[in-house]
């Protein structure tokens, strides 16, 4: 049966699998033209269960061909999370003398008469660009007897040591391997059984390096870690970085041990990981956006689970120390169908510049500089009954986004709900990006500074459109509003009317 793209709730220009269940995004890689995209996958229901690895292929990270399922349980479990790598020198010998893809990934049984799961990790190779798979004949690769928590790899080519290197996730940390030739793997080193937060345990690491913007020659590691569900805590899972310098074996982070850095602070980015290969030397990343507080319980249709846009990672020196800047590539920007635009307005309460205007799937761009307003911003996928807020709090110097009134609610208590982060409003300017598709929204503030992903999940017909100022005035100093085409059908209902 063909696939619904049409369904009232389904992402018109995220991914989503053709059916069934999506999680966790696996085995990012470009290779011959091609960016892959694997993931987790249930083909049988749209609930978690026996996990496969799915797999799409997509030249312009817009427009993705769904492809056969890749990796199917075997005899040593289900496929969990992992990575995928060009073995260009043929270090693995699995591809006589040429190059071809390897895949690192963690297998899962569960131990007989227990409730307790065996994880390790295994490797296949693909000599076809991702279209067939092997097993290595010698799976497992990598076991340890210590961990009840032990996935999720993330392989990447360490030039300077001129080795393989494996970050993987052990309940409350992170170990570190080496190998030459992704068979062999001997232990490095430990690390994050103290640092940063802990309120879930870890998952889907990775690490890698860039450059810091304006300073040349100046590069550091940045480390990333996923946390999942703390029941007692209302953010649910999320994701965390980490700074500092790599030397092939012990990763030391810059910031002190107690310290937090969030890579999203809305409620629905979580497990994000990056591509490797990419020619263009982009550090690109893509998010599985949803949250294991409510993951299987999600209104949806035939399909359950979406990723976020990707992101182009780069550094910035702040004055709190080095951080995480997080944009959309420019290729996303084919999606623009028209395009409105003002300047140099005056914005005060109970006018509505954008007034008329309605869409499901747009992008705003926006630059305020703050007068006498207390708050002021977006009011999007608006209804008789629902609107979901993004906005900014002049006092308290902080964005946020408000869906306790954006729709469907009732499938968790925890849903809806206002949270935000502290955004500073340099020379009293705040530029947000705000892209708006039928069930989430993404938004970016200060050219990538801060980063809230949430998903939404809008009544019928909540179409309409508002700029707001509370309290006092506002100046809009630009705004872009974009229509956005889906990438289904030109069929499919005009973004934006007026």
């Amino acid at each position: 049966m063909k696939p619904n793209y049409d369904h009232p709730l389904r992402p018109q220009y995220h991914f989503t699998p053709e059916a069934n269940w999506l999680n966790d995004p696996n085995g990012m890689v470009y290779y011959e033209g091609e960016y892959h995209l694997f993931y987790q996958h249930h083909p049988e229901s749209t609930v978690w269960g026996p996990m496969h690895w799915g797999h799409a292929v997509s030249k312009d990270l817009v427009n993705w061909e769904h492809l056969p399922i890749a990796l199917y349980p075997d005899h040593n479990g289900t496929i969990f999370s992992g990575s995928a790598v060009v073995d260009w020198e043929d270090t693995s010998g699995f591809f006589d003398g040429k190059s071809g893809l390897v895949a690192i990934y963690t297998q899962t049984e569960t131990i007989p008469d227990s409730q307790l799961s065996k994880q390790r990790q295994s490797i296949a190779y693909s000599k076809d660009n991702g279209r067939t798979w092997t097993a290595y004949a010698g799976n497992p690769v990598l076991t340890d007897e210590r961990f009840v928590d032990f996935r999720d790899p993330k392989v990447f080519w360490h030039a300077d040591t001129e080795r393989w290197i494996m970050v993987l996730a052990a309940g409350d940390r992170l170990c570190l391997y080496y190998s030459t030739n992704l068979k062999e793997w001997t232990f490095a080193s430990e690390f994050g059984a103290k640092e940063g937060s802990h309120d879930g345990v870890w998952e889907c690491p990775d690490l890698f390096q860039l450059p810091v913007e304006g300073q040349e020659g100046k590069e550091k590691w940045v480390l990333i870690v996923s946390i999942g569900d703390n029941e007692k805590l209302p953010e649910g899972s999320r994701t965390q970085y980490f700074i500092g310098d790599f030397d092939g074996i012990t990763f030391t982070n810059d910031d002190e041990p107690e310290s937090v850095l969030w890579m999203d602070h809305g409620r629905d980015n979580y497990a994000g990981v990056t591509w490797s290969d990419v020619q263009s030397g982009d550090r690109l990343l893509i998010g599985w956006m949803n949250n294991w507080k409510y993951a299987n319980i999600i209104p949806a249709g035939e399909w359950r689970g979406a990723m976020t846009l990707p992101r182009r990672l780069s550094l910035r020196q702040q004055e709190e120390g080095v951080r995480l800047i997080q944009e959309v590539p420019e290729a996303l920007m084919e999606m623009r169908a028209d395009r409105y635009e003002w300047r140099d307005e005056q914005i005060s309460p109970g006018s509505n510049l954008l007034q008329g205007l309605k869409g499901e799937l747009f992008e705003i761009a926006a630059e305020f500089e703050t007068d006498s307003a207390v708050e002021f911003g977006f009011k999007l996928r608006m209804g008789n009954e629902n609107e979901t807020i993004v906005g900014y709090d002049t006092a308290a110097g902080q964005l946020f986004i408000d869906r306790t009134r954006s729709g469907l609610l009732d499938f968790h208590p925890q849903f809806g709900c206002r949270h935000g982060a502290p955004l500073h409003a340099g020379n009293g300017r705040v530029k947000l990006q705000i892209w708006v598709d039928r069930s989430s929204i993404e938004l970016f503030a200060n050219d990538g500074e801060a980063a809230l992903t949430d998903l939404i999940f809008p009544l019928t017909g909540s179409d309409g459109i508002e700029l707001y100022a509370k309290g006092g005035n506002v100046w809009l100093r630009s705004l872009q509003l974009f229509p956005l085409k889906s990438v289904y059908a030109a069929s499919v209902s005009e973004a934006v009317n007026q």
